[in-house]
């Protein structure tokens, strides 16, 4: 397995990314859609999480596609992001059509970032024209770092982010993933340098620094996050995508696995606290050959996850009025 060339969920073609923030907020949000429709599936596996459209999701429900899928901030006010990208669809005369109605299928999930700094003294909620931002500016590339849906996110010690990671299976089957992450628990280990994924990184990628050598890590809980706010703001919410052809069934299976990634590489993770949750996709344009496809698209997915989670906050960048310090900041003799 190597990375794609952009190391990104739009290595998968036809997947496209697209983000809007306010820095005023310090909240945002992360669209991705794709030209035509695609198969999706959902695992919650959080105690706390929020989202709009997951029950058609499930493998028994009828829906079968989905035309975009939403990651933001803003916790309930958020979810009015899917609105945005809703009217967008409709606008290009995209959706599922039932007579002359036009229906756009657009599911969605939220971080808790109202307390990361921002000016929350607004009147009529931001979310639904961020939402339709993101989407108009969805592209075949993605940023990471302090961007989109990651511009409030948080850890338990440090400014959280929007990551993205990828891999192409010997068979020639690419996997992606996307998240935003926030999670309740640190992605460094004590002393902020190592990351937990830091025996999944590829081509230092997030720094290169290794794993951390101590022994009996993980027994002790420090977070700086609680102290600055709230225990229950928190959430890991992430994409993981292929170009395989799986059905919704195999879609929830991979989404599943994936939460392998963010155990890795967040430490305490599926918190009754924390939303954590993953979609899974697949665009469909190249054919599983063997037995054994599925499970490596699982595994590959909760690589891709792991590596994303790192990489977005290795990325995030300082801004002003912030709560918490980024990885850069409390390396910056590294």
């Amino acid at each position: 397995m190597t990375p794609g060339p952009q190391n990104a969920i739009t290595d998968i073609e036809g997947l496209k990314v697209g983000h809007a923030q306010d820095d005023r907020l310090k909240s945002g949000v992360t669209v991705l859609t794709a030209d035509t429709p695609f198969t999706a599936s959902v695992s919650v596996q959080g105690g706390a999480p929020g989202t709009r459209e997951t029950d058609l999701l499930a493998p028994d429900k009828s829906v079968a596609q989905v035309d975009a899928l939403v990651l933001a901030g803003g916790s309930a006010y958020g979810l009015d992001a899917c609105s945005g990208v809703v009217e967008g669809l409709r606008d290009k005369g995209r959706g599922y059509r039932v007579g002359n109605a036009i229906i756009p299928l657009v599911p969605g999930a939220i971080i808790f970032d109202l307390l990361s700094g921002g000016d929350q003294d607004w009147t009529d909620t931001p979310y639904p024209a961020l939402g339709r931002a993101a989407f108009e500016a969805a592209d075949t590339r993605t940023d990471i770092g302090t961007i989109g849906a990651g511009t409030g996110a948080m850890t338990a010690m440090m400014k959280g982010g929007l990551g993205t990671a990828s891999l192409t299976l010997d068979s020639g089957i690419t996997v992606g993933a996307l998240v935003a992450a926030n999670p309740m628990g640190s992605v460094t280990t004590p002393g902020d340098k190592h990351f937990w994924a830091a025996p999944f990184e590829i081509d230092r990628e997030f720094g290169g620094l290794g794993t951390d050598r101590n022994a009996g890590l993980g027994r002790s809980y420090d977070s700086r996050k609680v102290t600055a706010m709230l225990e229950r703001a928190n959430t890991t919410i992430a994409i993981v995508a292929t170009d395989a052809t799986l059905d919704k069934a195999q879609c929830q299976r991979v989404a599943i696995a994936a939460h392998d990634g963010i155990a890795r590489a967040c430490v305490p993770a599926h918190s009754p606290s924390d939303g954590d949750l993953v979609f899974s996709i697949s665009t469909s344009t190249r054919p599983m050959t063997t037995p054994v496809d599925l499970a490596l698209i699982g595994h590959a997915a909760a690589l891709c996850l792991s590596r994303a989670i790192a990489r977005g906050v290795y990325a995030a960048t300082p801004a002003p009025n912030d709560l918490l310090p980024t990885w850069s900041q409390l390396n910056a003799d590294t």
